[in-house]
């Protein structure tokens, strides 16, 4: 019942308008500016701001349209349908860590109450939070503490949609959530552009793209070394996960930065913009030759050939195994997933020393290390 309750006095905090007419358009923001991110658009008005995210597993569907309108004015009659979110946001909750570095870069994390999952937040400002118990711990994302979500004031919610998911209770409750779809982009860039979303919602515009711009210099400069390259050796990345492989799909971030880094892709015909699940015997039979393989993990101890080959055996059987040519990461101890969605060129500079170290004479690799 005091669930209920609580759900019932939530509904007043935010609402959905009816369709009507728009207000003329005087655009200083408009979609035109995006230049590399599809899976948003956005359009400025005289009275409010429409980011229109698009179904990143179906082009012709809009996911959501977003009105972003001044939380210091009423709200303007004559909305569009779609959902109200008052801006600068504040008391959110996030999902993801991905979100809660985005936050961090825009210097925003104050405005964060509440996280799922926080055994995964790595970000040392929500970290603290969460230990001064400024931050609430609301569970596991699959299904939150609706209810103290509620008692603590949240006004806004912040994680990444899934193919035919919902986000169950969550969504009776009154709360806008913002569907952060950038880990479904092709192109890194693409996915860095998301923080000028992020910016709009915060009120950091100019401070989102000048990151945003200084982060586009120093990949498209980088990409340059490679513009001219013959030597293109072919790499296979990922490994077994249970009783499939799961290997970035060839519209993928990771297949444009492979082949941004200068190298040639083993699965660059894959259709697809996230990763496909392929039986092992698939992969090795289009891989078995890859000059290089990448491998990402997460464990406390470094990763070595004989680690690899206990997991699972026949993996010595790639040619990049028996000739010493695998690179790791270990994303429990570098901040891999945090950084690359933000700055792609960091990653771009380790994949461009893996490749072609000669190209970046004299440079420490941020997160992959030749396996011991």
């Amino acid at each position: 019942m005091r669930l209920l309750i609580l759900i019932g006095f939530a509904f007043w905090m935010v609402a959905c308008t009816p369709s009507g007419k728009q207000t003329s358009s005087k655009e200083a923001f408009s979609s035109d500016s995006i230049q590399y991110a599809q899976g948003f658009t956005v359009q400025r008005f005289d009275t409010y701001t429409m980011v229109e995210v698009r179904d990143p597993w179906d082009s012709t569907r809009l996911l959501q349209r977003y009105l972003l309108v001044d939380r210091t004015k009423s709200v303007p009659g004559g909305l569009p349908k779609g959902t109200i979110v008052k801006v600068p946001v504040k008391d959110i909750v996030i999902y993801t860590s991905v979100h809660a570095a985005i936050i961090d870069q825009l210097h925003e994390t104050d405005k964060v109450i509440g996280v799922c999952e926080p055994r995964y937040m790595d970000t040392p400002a929500i970290q603290e939070g969460i230990q001064a118990g400024r931050i609430a711990d609301l569970g596991e994302a699959t299904s939150p503490n609706i209810e103290k979500m509620i008692e603590i004031g949240a006004e806004l919610v912040i994680a990444s949609p899934f193919q035919n998911s919902s986000y169950g209770p969550v969504e009776k409750i009154g709360i806008p959530i913002i569907e952060g779809a950038d880990y479904m982009e092709a192109f890194p860039l693409g996915r860095t552009e998301w923080i000028r979303f992020y910016g709009l919602l915060f009120g950091k515009e100019e401070m989102a793209d000048s990151i945003f711009k200084e982060t586009e210099q120093a990949y498209l400069s980088l990409k340059d070394l490679t513009a001219n390259i013959d030597n293109r050796p072919t790499v296979l990345s990922e490994k077994k996960f249970g009783s499939s492989w799961y290997v970035p799909s060839g519209d993928s971030y990771m297949a444009h930065l492979i082949e941004d880094a200068g190298a040639d892709y083993m699965f660059k015909d894959l259709p697809g913009a996230g990763s496909t699940p392929l039986a092992f015997e698939t992969v090795f039979d289009k891989a078995i030759h890859a000059d290089i393989w990448l491998v990402k993990y997460n464990q406390s101890s470094e990763m070595t050939y004989k680690d690899l080959r206990s997991e699972y055996t026949p993996y010595e059987n790639f040619d990049a195994f028996k000739k010493k040519r695998i690179y790791t990461c270990n994303t429990g101890a570098v901040p891999y997933y945090e950084e690359f969605p933000i700055h792609p060129e960091y990653l771009l500079k380790d994949l461009i020393w893996i490749f072609h170290p000669e190209l970046v004479f004299g440079y420490s690799p941020r997160y992959f290390r030749e396996m011991p």
